[in-house]
């Protein structure tokens, strides 16, 4: 009588002992999960700061540069497809296409030194300036994040609780193929 409720005693232990590493390893991908969600709207901030910067851009430079039109336009449909992006592969594409039109606004302030002067332009582009910084490292954190959390559901044994649970693969934040090259600057 006396094995039987040791054998029993230990069955029930690790009964236990295996439902407390499930846990923990269910609240661990729960909690990666959850930092992928926390650096995805880190970056939809900065982005959305971006968004409400560029229109007062293009209108500084409108008044300078008003036969421009082609770059001022490519600047807000660029913008616009940003906004209405709805993951981080379109986000990506979108945000790739923002920065090539604003290097090719930017690159208009040579062809017209009074825009260069101009306070209002040079605190745009300062704030514009700043708040790519801040995404590019939003991307970066994003990133990390994604990879821990892909690398720790695709290992063993957490495999086992994140199939069970259904915790699957994120994207990364990653750049078109062509977007790593200097855009073209033509006048």
């Amino acid at each position: 009588m006396n094995a039987v409720l040791i054998v029993l005693g230990v069955l029930v232990l690790i009964v236990i002992l295996l439902a407390v590493w499930v846990i923990g390893m269910y609240n661990g991908l729960v909690s990666l999960r959850n930092r992928i969600e926390n650096a995805w709207s880190q970056i939809d901030v900065q982005l959305k700061r971006r968004y409400d910067l560029i229109p007062n851009l293009v209108e500084t430079v409108k008044g300078y540069a008003s036969h421009e039109s082609g770059t001022l336009e490519a600047v807000i449909a660029a913008r616009n497809a940003g906004v209405t992006a709805s993951s981080p592969q379109q986000q990506a594409e979108a945000e790739n296409m923002i920065t090539g039109a604003l290097s090719k606004l930017f690159a208009l302030q040579e062809a017209y030194p009074t825009l260069k002067a101009d306070q209002n332009f040079r605190q745009l582009q300062e704030e514009l300036t700043s708040t790519e910084d801040k995404i590019a490292y939003a991307r970066q954190f994003y990133n990390d994040q994604v990879r821990a959390y892909n690398t720790k559901i695709q290992q063993f044994p957490s495999v086992i609780i994140a199939n069970m649970f259904n915790f699957g693969q994120r994207e990364f934040f990653e750049a078109e193929q062509g977007s790593r090259e200097a855009p073209r600057v033509q006048f």
